[in-house]
Order: C-alpha cells, then structure tokens, then sequence
C-alpha cells in the first residue's frame, strides 16, 4: 500500500466521500448520509456509476452503440443521484463512470484521488444478505482495501441518518 497515503488534509485539499451509484434499493441511503456527511463537514462528494461493457469492441459498430448506451445510462443516473444530493444538502457532487468491474473501478479511483478519505456503501435491508458490493469489499477485500469503508444499515429512517451523519 505505499504510495497511497491520502493527501485530503494537505493545504489545498479537501476530504471526499466517495459513494458507488447504482439501481439497487440501498443506494438511496448511502446517497441520503453520505450527502449529510459531507455537508456538515465541508467535505467533498464523489459518485462513482460502473459499466460493464468489456467485449464489445469485436462487434464493429455495435459496440461502439452499447458502450454509448451504457455512458448515456450511466449519466442519467448520475445525474438524477447528483439532484438527490442538491436537493437534501446544496451539495454538488463530482460524477464519474468507469467501465469495468466496480471493485476495480472503486479502487483505481481511490488510488489515483487521494482526496477520498471513506467509501460509503449502503446493505441491503432484506434476509437475502448485505448485497453483492458490500459483501464483495466489506469481505475478504476488507483488511486491504486503500480507505475505511462505512456501511450504512439499509433500514435506517432519514432521521436516524442525520442523527448519525
């Protein structure tokens, strides 16, 4: 892990949160705290969409359509987390999409903005287990990965999270 200290509080920096935007139910929530967080902290907020479109470069056009598609899909979604944001804390986040795997997306983006200082994941809150992302990096992945990861309870009320955040 050399050469990945963070620089968040280094004159001319700032702290980040960095969230992963997707389709799922909890999403919502680590939206919801980690917009709060950052807003009474002063810190900076990063939303990060993922696609995975790795293979369709042999299909000619096609691909280059679908990874369209996906970008396009990506930034709408961005951009509809991004209002949630505006409206809950004035907050304006940065947006980014990656396409790949999301735990090698996640980590890249850490390890080359040294400014993310937390990962905020949200569980899920049904019996069928926290969800794939929380249990792929708050797993085996844990122990090494490059910044702490705060898991927000998907069942948490609003109220609860800013009592938390």
């Amino acid at each position: 892990m050399s050469g990945t200290r963070r620089r968040s509080y280094e004159q001319g920096h700032r702290p980040k949160y960095l969230i992963v935007i997707d389709d799922s139910e909890e999403c919502d929530r680590a939206i919801y705290f980690a917009a709060k967080r950052c807003a009474r902290i002063s810190a900076g907020l990063v939303m990060l969409a993922v696609t995975d479109i790795e293979g369709f470069d042999q299909w000619l056009g096609v691909g280059d359509v679908m990874k369209q598609e996906a970008q396009d899909e990506a930034d709408k979604v961005l951009e509809t987390a991004a209002a949630r944001c505006r409206e809950l804390a004035g907050l304006e986040p940065e947006r980014i999409v990656a396409n790949g795997l999301k735990a090698d997306a996640i980590k890249s983006l850490i390890n080359e903005d040294r400014d993310i200082i937390f990962l905020v994941l949200a569980a899920s809150a049904g019996t069928e287990g926290p969800g794939p992302l929380v249990s792929l990096l708050a797993g085996k992945a844990a122990g090494t990965f490059p910044v702490p990861i705060v898991i927000v309870p998907g069942d948490l009320s609003n109220e609860e999270i800013d009592s938390l955040a």
